[in-house]
């Protein structure tokens, strides 16, 4: 049974979608249930921090795995990389409410791709320079 929150994220997700010149981008699977998630952020120097200024996401998959997705994106928006990078699937779940224990690898996912996102922003600003 899914939490009123993890219903209500997968029927109205926010930050779906994807962004065209992302600043970083962070790919996940699970080749055991199929579930997909594509993870995109925008960074911005405000006052000498790195802000996740933009996310979306774009996922194939279950309820949770939307949800999580969704979810997510709310809780990395304008946080700096390094306190984003701290989020866990433990963070989404326990944000969402919780999830069945089954479902417990959609919250990780979802962390996994935002930390993909973060690792492929720093990795491209190490070529950059």
């Amino acid at each position: 049974m899914y939490s009123k929150k993890v219903v209500e994220q997968f029927l109205h997700p926010k930050n779906m979608g994807f962004i065209k010149d992302a600043d970083g981008v962070g790919k996940v699977g699970n080749i055991v249930c199929g579930d997909q998630m594509t993870l995109y952020i925008k960074v911005k120097n405000k006052k000498g921090k790195n802000i996740i200024d933009d996310i979306k996401f774009e996922s194939f998959g279950c309820a949770a795995a939307i949800a999580t997705s969704s979810m997510i994106t709310e809780m990395a928006k304008g946080k700096e990389i390094g306190e984003a990078m701290k989020l866990k699937r433990d963070d989404v779940a326990e944000e969402l409410g919780g999830l069945p224990p089954i479902k417990m690898h959609c919250s990780n996912m979802a962390a996994q791709a935002l930390h993909k996102a973060i690792e492929d922003y720093k990795n491209k600003l190490k070529s950059s320079r």
